[in-house]
């Protein structure tokens, strides 16, 4: 067994504990694997493991390693977790099964309109900036709930969750249980939150998806 798979058995279980040490039902809790930067040599090894859901951050990257891998291995789910540009809405809703990274207007009509053109929707989650970083993409905490309403009623988009990156240098729970509680109130049960560092704070909060690379990868190259 390599290192790589041996990692994913480990994060699998501690999600399992996780689980059962907060009170979540087992099999609540997805995993996302951030295959970001590894080579499909590295994810086929995952997808071999039995791991179907996998993040990348980059609309080319995935395009130059997932349609093969998807050949391969057809019922594997590709999430988008980056920063999407609206250029790349095109390919963006050919390629990704979920879209994690929704955080404007001007996406979201992108978006709408090459799901009309292709006949192909994937699911949307809204990245909302808990921190409210001006480096950062999300929308903001006060301006979520009118965000949702208008991706539905204007761009007919099918909004699953939403999605948060709590900032580095704070904890990260309160900013979980924010994101939960604009959750809640927009009838959402979509919940992406927690990396490799935190993962076992966002499902005690209620994570429905935990994005994990490095704990399985090995650091970025």
């Amino acid at each position: 067994m390599s290192d790589t798979v041996t990692r994913l058995a480990e994060i699998r279980t501690a999600i399992s504990r996780a689980e059962r040490d907060f009170g979540r039902e087992a099999g609540s809790v997805a995993l996302v694997a951030v295959s970001k930067t590894k080579p499909a040599e590295q994810i086929t090894e995952v997808l071999e493991a039995g791991q179907r859901i996998f993040g990348e951050n980059y609309v080319q990257e995935a395009k130059a390693k997932w349609p093969a891998l998807k050949e391969r291995f057809p019922d594997a789910e590709l999430h988008m977790i980056g920063p999407l540009q609206s250029n790349k809405a095109r390919e963006a809703v050919e390629l990704f099964d979920v879209i994690q990274s929704l955080d404007r207007e001007s996406l979201a009509k992108e978006l709408a309109r090459e799901i009309a053109r292709v006949g192909k929707a994937p699911r949307f989650f809204v990245q909302v900036n808990t921190g409210e970083e001006a480096q950062k993409g999300g929308v903001l905490p006060a301006e979520t709930d009118a965000f949702i309403a208008r991706c539905r009623e204007i761009h007919g988009l099918a909004i699953e969750g939403l999605m948060c990156i709590p900032p580095a240098d704070e904890p990260p729970s309160p900013h979980f249980g924010l994101l939960a509680k604009i959750a809640a109130r927009n009838g959402l049960k979509g919940l992406s939150m927690g990396m490799s560092a935190d993962y076992e704070a966002a499902i005690q909060l209620g994570a429905t998806y935990v994005r994990v690379g490095s704990a399985i990868f090995g650091a970025r190259g």
